[in-house]
């Protein structure tokens, strides 16, 4: 389910919850991510997660009033960029690697000092 470029410590310790949460969440951010898209705030939506509040992107699901495992927040691929989370040079890498956001949901799973992008497929309808 989840890409071959993912960390292996992912799917042993993060895979089930996360998994279980997008089941959850699949329709919000599919839609969340056309927004982005459509808008033309930017063609690399990102969904950061993590457990605690953190500062990358605005928050889109709490897992308090969801009932989930995770916070979802929502950003682009500028944030990640001003923020210096990726390099200037390597953005060419970063969006060759980035997988077709109909099909594909970017996680970024912050998890103290575990972080990790992920590409999860939405449901099929």
């Amino acid at each position: 389910m989840i890409s071959d470029f993912n960390d292996p410590e992912l799917s042993g310790k993060y895979l089930g919850t996360i998994t279980k949460d997008f089941v959850k969440v699949s329709d919000i951010l599919k839609e969340a991510s056309y927004q982005v898209r459509s808008r033309k705030f930017s063609d690399f939506p990102i969904f950061p997660i993590s457990k605690e509040v953190q500062p990358i992107g605005k928050l889109l699901l709490g897992k308090v009033e969801k009932d989930l495992d995770w916070n979802y927040f929502i950003t682009y691929v500028d944030e990640f960029i001003q923020r210096k989370l990726i390099a200037e040079e390597l953005l060419d890498e970063f969006k060759a690697a980035y997988k077709d956001p109909d099909e594909f949901c970017c996680l970024f799973v912050m998890d103290g000092v575990f972080t990790s992008f992920v590409y999860i497929p939405y449901p099929e309808d």
